[in-house]
């Protein structure tokens, strides 16, 4: 039987503490994101608005929230102080969506908002909003009051997008399931007024991952239409090598700009592969692979692969590394792909199924070199050690395929299944 999903409705939200995973509060929940979708879907849940000490209101995405429980609300401990800005596509659940006329799909009666209740998606990280508490009649909750009950969100009506005339709203809605190539793919063939306008609604998550997959004149020009803040939370969501590649094609004065208004760790991971050349092992790394130290078990590394985060190449093996265990790293003692940590049991220790034979590559290692490493072991990430023997960062064989096809490859292909309004 599949298990119960997480549910709580978010009236008992409303100011709630927000804690870092040590226990430290951080501040207060005072509303909820959410995106509306075409049709009966129920809304996505997009994160939070915490209001800090210092009343600054923040946006918390929910792939930050751990845990939902008893009054609290859990973090990661990774938070961007930059102030919330809602975008065009996104509603407050608190202030916009309670004590709002709706309709009851059924019988066609009004009816007024209450409560809703978000619900976690089984085996996923995402929220969504699935019911909603109404009241009948006319006198809401400060008069006369009626028959309150809880239904489905698909048993209302008076919340969802058209399915015509919201313009980019609309638009993105209705390709809100594509991945994130094939969403690069539509916007890449947009106007570039219609360009911006979906660029400006996506969550900035969102918007990084499609960028990694637009070619460099549309990333610029994506780039250069956001506010300077906004560009910065977006540099920071991408792969640092990505967000490296594309900072490098911008004017030393835009790039310098932007990098000051980075995270100052987001921005040092960036920085030191700009200083790569381009098309080497250095320059193609990301600086962010799965690391642990040699006294790690089995457990441990198969709980930090199972990390939804992680592209597949990069969750396909786990480097050892004497600490510190960020990079560069300590020592780097070697590798296990994830097919040898199904073979042992848990409790075994990785520095005992190290692949210490692999050659590593060095960061001055040009392309050719990397895609005959590729080839050679069957492998679709690969180590990048320093002289010293620290680990710097791995290559996937993604970024080597990005660097190998002609320019125009995007072009040669992806034929989506639905067809999209090119005009504005």
């Amino acid at each position: 039987m599949a298990s119960v999903a997480h549910r709580v409705f978010v009236s008992h939200l409303s100011g709630v503490p927000v804690f870092d995973p040590n226990g430290d509060q951080v501040g207060r929940v005072r509303d909820l994101v959410a995106m509306l979708r075409v049709g009966k879907r129920p809304p996505r849940v997009l994160g939070l608005v915490v209001e800090l000490s210092t009343r600054r209101r923040i946006f918390l995405p929910m792939t930050r929230v751990t845990g939902i429980e008893s009054g609290q609300v859990i973090t990661t401990g990774v938070l961007n102080v930059r102030r919330f800005e809602q975008r065009p596509t996104e509603r407050l659940v608190l202030g916009e969506m309670l004590d709002r006329r709706v309709r009851l799909v059924e019988s066609g009666e009004e009816v007024t908002v209450l409560d809703v209740s978000v619900q976690q998606l089984p085996a996923r990280r995402d929220w969504e909003i699935d019911r909603v508490f109404v009241r009948k009649g006319k006198g809401g909750t400060f008069r006369r009051k009626g028959e309150a009950l809880t239904v489905d969100w698909s048993a209302v009506a008076g919340f969802s997008l058209e399915e015509h005339g919201q313009g980019a709203e609309s638009l993105l809605a209705t390709f809100e399931q594509l991945r994130p190539a094939d969403l690069a793919n539509v916007l890449h063939h947009l106007s570039p007024k219609r360009r911006a306008e979906v660029a400006a609604a996506l969550t900035n998550e969102r918007l990084a991952d499609v960028l990694e997959e637009l070619p460099e004149d549309d990333q610029i020009e994506i780039l250069g239409k956001l506010k300077e803040e906004r560009a910065a939370d977006v540099l920071e969501e991408m792969d640092p090598d990505d967000a490296a590649d594309l900072l490098s094609e911008l004017p030393e004065e835009d790039k310098e700009r932007l990098l000051t208004l980075m995270q100052p760790s987001e921005a040092a991971d960036v920085r030191r592969l700009m200083a790569y050349e381009d098309k080497t092992a250095g320059g193609l790394m990301t600086t962010e692979p799965i690391v642990l130290r040699p006294d790690s078990t089995v457990a441990d590394a198969l709980a930090r692969v199972r990390n939804p985060d992680l592209s597949p190449a990069l969750a396909a093996q786990v480097y050892v590394c004497r600490p510190p265990d960020e990079t560069p790293t300590g020592k780097y003692l070697g590798t296990i792909h994830f097919q040898r940590l199904l073979r042992d049991p848990p409790y075994t220790m990785v520095s005992s199924i190290l692949d210490e034979d692999l050659q590593a590559l060095s960061p001055g290692a040009q392309l050719p070199e990397i895609a005959g490493f590729f080839a050679t072991y069957d492998m679709v990430a690969a180590p990048v050690v320093d002289e010293s023997g620290s680990l710097l960062g791995a290559v996937t064989v993604d970024d080597v395929l990005d660097h190998m096809l002609p320019d125009d490859w995007r072009e040669q292909e992806f034929h989506l299944s639905g067809e999209v309004n090119h005009g504005d």
